[in-house]
């Protein structure tokens, strides 16, 4: 499966609410340093707690999008898979959206962000 922007299902409540066009996918893993007497003086490190995140972009197609902002801290469920796979691949977790962006500038179209901060193991 190739990775694309039309790889991404944004769903609430079990019902897929959205398919998104473009995005980027973070996952981080917090790094704790420890001592080592076999180090001297450089710094070592081990494997912490993980996170991940999405940012989608997307078209404000009507002025009634503008309300999208109004969805900040709600809990969706994010699926990240070939729309057409049925081979199981890809990874399924739950976000929160903290962030929604629109901008508009004017004689462009309005193009808006959202930006989801899992929540939960992608698996």
């Amino acid at each position: 499966m190739a990775i694309n922007g039309n790889n991404i299902l944004v769903y609430l409540g079990g019902t897929a609410i959205a398919g998104m066009r473009s995005h980027d996918i973070e996952a981080n893993c917090e790094m704790i340093e420890v001592s080592s007497p076999t180090t001297g003086a450089w710094k070592k490190y081990i494997a912490g707690r993980k996170e991940w995140n999405i940012i989608v972009n997307y078209l404000v197609l009507a002025s009634s999008d503008v309300r999208d902002i109004l969805t900040i801290g709600t809990t969706y469920t994010l699926k990240v898979k070939g729309r057409n796979d049925s081979d199981g691949y890809g990874v399924t977790g739950t976000a929160i959206l903290k962030t929604c962006k629109i901008t508009a500038t004017r004689g462009n179209l309005v193009q808006g962000s959202f930006q989801f901060v899992g929540t939960s193991a992608l698996n």
